[in-house]
């Protein structure tokens, strides 16, 4: 049988309520007391009972975290800062990877106080039967939550304005054509409208395809690309994992970044500084985005519509020197 706190008391030679404040850390029971009821909480092994306690006191300090996948660095580096924030402002964090209705179901059965919600390629739709404060990261369209949109679609945008002030005119996009993913869908149409809008025409060998998001598939369309006679001078790619299977490939063709090739990649993370070759990157920092979202979420939980539907953060371009002009003078 588990301890409880009349157990503790009867040890103690002190009253229930006594217990009851000294683990609750009350002013009100003496130093000395308070270290004796500690001591044999710790000696016979008491656990408290979270549930039990939050339906006292409505609150849990605690927030959920719905995830679909968490293979991604990139994501998984998100996670990371996150919880960071999350311990920053004395709560807990539960994580889920089952899909978001589950999810959402559990974490309502442990009383949390919020959730997060990251969008899969399915688009999320208003079905939870829950007052429970909501805050979601994704694409925003027709969103039934707040939403925290990183702004895919500027990211690659910002990323072949960057490149073509270097003074670079054959560019190439690589990532993945996802015709679900709205994150994948909105990179490409950033590289598309950059493209235009500078006068750069976008053909076969401006767009290289991968057939999904991890190291290889960058490795494999890498390896496709360099075996061309016509090389773009610089590229754009989608996410930091291509980036470690692009590097692996131009390193086997015996290139040099950036004296042969220019190598901007999308993923804000502090990781691209610690590749073999540094590469400079686009996009929200993550440290930035994890703050953002979750002080929106406490905003939520203490004061039920108090954020606008869709906040829309700012992409930023991080130079590491992996990107010069085409004449190989390096520019950054």
């Amino acid at each position: 049988m588990s301890v409880t706190i009349k157990d503790i008391a009867q040890v103690s030679g002190v009253s229930y309520s006594t217990v009851s404040k000294a683990l609750n850390d009350s002013p009100l029971v003496k130093p000395d007391t308070k270290k004796k009821i500690l001591q044999v909480a710790k000696d016979l092994g008491y656990t408290p009972n979270f549930v039990a306690k939050n339906l006292v006191s409505k609150k849990s300090n605690t927030i959920g975290l719905a995830w679909p996948t968490i293979e991604q660095t990139a994501l998984s580096t998100l996670v990371t800062e996150i919880n960071k924030q999350v311990v920053k402002n004395n709560y807990f964090m539960m994580l889920s990877i089952n899909d978001t209705n589950h999810a959402v179901e559990m974490f309502q059965k442990f009383r949390v106080d919020g959730v997060i919600i990251f969008e899969a390629e399915t688009p999320l739709v208003k079905t939870f039967d829950s007052n429970l404060p909501i805050l979601t990261h994704g694409v925003s369209s027709n969103n039934p939550y707040p939403i925290i949109d990183v702004n895919h679609r500027k990211s690659i945008y910002e990323a072949v304005l960057y490149l073509n002030r270097l003074g670079h005119k054959k560019i190439s996009y690589v990532g993945f054509p996802s015709q679900t993913d709205k994150r994948q869908i909105e990179k490409l149409k950033g590289f598309r409208v950059a493209m235009n809008e500078i006068g750069l025409k976008v053909d076969e060998d401006s767009i290289i395809s991968t057939d999904g998001l991890t190291w290889y598939d960058g490795y494999a369309a890498a390896k496709k690309l360099l075996q061309r006679s016509n090389l773009p001078t610089a590229l754009i790619n989608g996410s930091y994992d291509l980036s470690v299977g692009i590097l692996r490939a131009v390193n086997e063709f015996n290139l040099k970044v950036p004296e042969d090739i220019s190598i901007i990649s999308y993923d804000n993370i502090p990781q691209m500084a610690r590749l073999e070759t540094p590469l400079t990157s686009v996009g929200v920092p993550v440290n930035q985005l994890a703050e953002k979202m979750v002080n929106s979420l406490l905003d939520l939980i203490n004061k039920t519509n108090s954020l606008p539907l869709i906040e829309v953060m700012e992409p930023e371009i991080t130079k590491r020197g992996s990107c010069s002009n085409p004449t190989y003078k390096k520019a950054d």
